[in-house]
């Protein structure tokens, strides 16, 4: 890895600038990133903006104490939550879910995702896709397969940037793989690095960085001269934009929210950093960093919050979440809206799985993958409506029961990509789909 010297400065979560200026091994998959931005030439370059922000909520939520709550069950089922009403007539949601609930309008929940696996991972949330039968290589995530087929906005700003810290439990940080794309389209991740793979550049600051750059060109030049197979055609331009994301203040100056309006730091509110035992932190800054990300040309920012894995003290612990969720997602919603990219930008919330209808002894909630709820909002889709229905306890989909693989296929949809037709080619040369068995969009979103 390679780490760039310069002024300290702290960002949203305690990450320093001088951290962050770390592009290398750990941080973009392994190669350097002029070989990254080489490999990423050849994809075709698409120039419209549209974009996805995910955010993972680890652990699985409990669909029935948030957005499918069950007044006429047994005690032991519905839990002490009340409903309260929505923007939409007939649509209420969890009471600790207010400034969501006068939102409703601009977004449609989903009470009946199914084809979950009982496994904690993001896999699933993050390709539309079970492990079991993936081509050689694994299935690319969708940041990953939006950095193949539409490529990057602006040079200066990677395609697909995935903000979740490091947890105890790795497989919820999961930002999302490349699979059979390779390395060229990994997210870049700015909270996670270090390790044996890195290089310190001891004593270079970002001033110095120019004289090392003229060094290189130079020691290029020589190796063109020198070089009879011309693979040394068009070296510079590849480094050039390397330097121009090192030193560009476009990604920094996303990264740093400190540049925003005070009004709206505090729309967003102030999470806790700490990690809660193996999950994730209360990032709410993230939140606003995954707009100010879009905002300057990526295309896809996963971002993962708190932890929901709920065993035991579930109602606890929403107590506490709920509300913060509330706040983080209702000021993203309402700041894409002020700012003209509700229609650009779609956003999809959701975890692996639900959870068991009934509460256990340590008033807590199971794994459930046979159901779960999932919330959509932006891209230009049809909002306020509920899709699909769960039964009398909300354990089963009694009505629309709806595959990860047609979230996706609306997803890809809304950033104007055709699923009826392979856009990839895996590591044995196969065509390869975007979604599972003839997946479409959903009629009821589009």
């Amino acid at each position: 890895m390679l780490t760039l010297l310069g002024p300290r400065q702290r960002f949203c979560d305690g990450l320093s600038r001088r951290n962050f200026l770390k592009i290398g091994a750990l941080g973009l998959g392994g190669l350097s990133l002029p070989q990254l931005l080489r490999a990423e030439a050849g994809s075709g370059i698409g120039r419209s903006h549209k974009a996805v922000i995910m955010v993972f909520l680890p652990g699985g939520p409990a669909h029935q104490d948030i957005f499918d709550l069950k007044t006429d069950a047994p005690s032991e089922v519905r839990g002490p939550f009340k409903p309260i009403s929505t923007t939409v007539p007939g649509v209420q949601i969890c009471e600790h879910l207010p400034k969501l609930a006068k939102l409703a309008d601009r977004f449609s929940i989903i009470r009946s995702m199914v084809g979950a696996q009982d496994n904690h991972y993001a896999v699933q949330c993050l390709t539309g896709r079970h492990t079991r039968g993936a081509p050689p290589g694994g299935w690319p995530s969708l940041g990953s397969v939006l950095s193949k087929v539409q490529g990057p906005v602006s040079r200066t700003v990677p395609p697909f940037i995935g903000l979740a810290p490091k947890m105890g439990h790795m497989e919820w940080a999961d930002n999302g793989s490349a699979g059979f794309l390779g390395v060229a389209h990994a997210p870049f991740e700015p909270n996670k690095g270090g390790g044996k793979e890195d290089m310190t550049l001891n004593g270079i600051t970002l001033d110095r960085l120019a004289d090392r750059k003229a060094l290189l060109s130079s020691f290029d030049r020589f190796r063109r001269d020198v070089d009879g197979s011309g693979m040394m055609e068009g070296v510079d331009a590849f480094n050039e934009q390397a330097f121009g994301i090192l030193t560009s203040s476009k990604l920094l100056d996303a990264l740093d929210v400190s540049k925003e309006d005070p009004r709206v730091l505090e729309r967003y509110g102030k999470g806790d950093p700490r990690n809660r035992d193996d999950g994730g932190p209360k990032l709410m800054e993230h939140f606003l960093v995954a707009r100010r990300l879009v905002e300057q040309g990526c295309r896809c920012v996963t971002l993962a919050f708190s932890r929901w894995d709920h065993h035991g003290d579930n109602f606890g612990a929403l107590r506490q979440d709920l509300p913060l969720l509330d706040q983080g997602l209702s000021a993203l919603l309402e700041d894409l809206r002020l700012r003209g990219m509700e229609n650009d930008v779609s956003v999809v919330v959701w975890g692996e799985f639900g959870r068991t209808p009934t509460i256990n002894k340590d008033g807590g909630r199971d794994h459930w993958p046979r159901v779960s709820c999932a919330l959509l909002a932006g891209g230009g889709m049809h909002h306020g409506q509920v899709i699909g229905a769960t039964d009398r306890l909300g354990g089963e989909a009694v009505a629309r029961p709806v595959e990860y693989g047609e979230v996706f296929a609306t997803l890809y949809h809304t950033l104007g990509i055709d699923v009826s037709k392979p856009h990839l080619t895996d590591l044995t040369g196969r065509p390869q789909f975007l979604v599972d068995n003839g997946l479409q969009p959903m009629k009821e979103l589009v």
